[in-house]
């Protein structure tokens, strides 16, 4: 492929995707992470190492950055030797960040200056469906710039939505994450409510297996916590889900949206945080319960 990519954010999703555009035929240009170890494995499948963000916009006709948050994309585009400091005419820029609306307009309206362009393309699933290019993509940007950067999208993703306008995106990224992680919280209570009035978990489990409330979420972690005893089943930290959450939250509050259960659900998030599972992965929030009510849900 004639097209460049630079890659900022080689961590457990980034690394996947930058493999596969590196299969899918793209030269690629890409950073260190938190370590070295997954930049030494896309090297060995033909990747160029760059010090800075600012060395990856000068050799780069695309640049995708998939960081933690708005703090983390702001060091990248604006800190010392950042992306601002190379854009030239007509650099594209894929932001894969879940990230705050406000952060992302503002890099837009930066990068428009510069006649550079910025589409919002924010991402779902987990690392085992970036391995896959198998992801889910949301993509604001305008009709032309969607379809320039559709086939690189193609590489990393099995669904692909065109949101809308740029800033559209990750509007619809932190509302599909209330909806997800209030989904994981409300299967935490409600599972702590079994354990603490004696109700056989695997009938439970049958019953909701057969009937209306059944959903993907459900059998990932309780699937997954009933064979193996562990919250392993959703590969997202309750640490992300709070600051993703806190976004929703904001930006529900700049509407302003009516509104009781997200400030809820953030909470849960927070209060997990706080118990000292910000590490572990959402569905932890059973074992905040377990905590707060004294009960064993399951052997997590």
């Amino acid at each position: 492929m004639s097209t460049r990519i630079g890659f900022i954010g080689i961590g457990l999703m980034g690394h996947g995707m930058a493999k596969n555009l590196l299969q899918g035929g793209y030269t690629l240009t890409a950073m260190a992470h938190r370590n070295r170890d997954p930049l030494m494995d896309l090297i060995s499948l033909g990747a160029t190492e760059a010090k800075t963000p600012r060395q990856i916009a000068e050799v780069s006709d695309v640049v995708i950055i998939c960081v933690t948050g708005a703090p983390q994309m702001e060091q990248v585009v604006y800190g010392e030797n950042g992306l601002m400091e190379g854009v030239r005419e007509g650099l594209i820029v894929m932001d894969c960040t879940t990230n705050e609306p406000s952060t992302t307009e503002r890099v837009a309206a930066d990068l428009a200056e510069r006649s550079a362009q910025l589409a919002d393309v924010p991402l779902a699933l987990t690392p085992k469906e970036a391995e896959e290019g198998a992801l889910n993509v949301m993509v604001g940007a305008s009709d032309e710039l969607y379809e320039e950067i559709l086939p690189i999208i193609d590489c990393f993703a099995a669904n692909i939505v065109h949101t809308g306008h740029m800033g559209s995106a990750i509007r619809v990224k932190l509302i599909y994450n209330f909806l997800a992680m209030g989904t994981v919280a409300l299967i935490s209570e409600t599972m702590a409510a079994v354990a603490a009035t004696g109700i056989d978990k695997q009938g439970f489990y049958d019953i909701i297996s057969a009937g209306g409330a059944n959903c993907g979420i459900y059998q990932r972690i309780i699937t997954r916590a009933m064979e193996e005893g562990d919250y392993a089943g959703l590969m997202f930290t309750v640490g992300n889900a709070a600051k993703d959450l806190r976004y929703y939250t904001r930006m529900t509050e700049d509407v302003p949206l009516t509104g009781n259960l997200g400030n809820a659900v953030h909470h849960a998030y927070v209060q997990a945080a706080n118990l000292g599972l910000g590490d572990e992965y959402v569905g932890s929030l059973m074992e905040a319960q377990s905590k707060l009510n004294g009960v064993k849900i399951f052997g997590g």
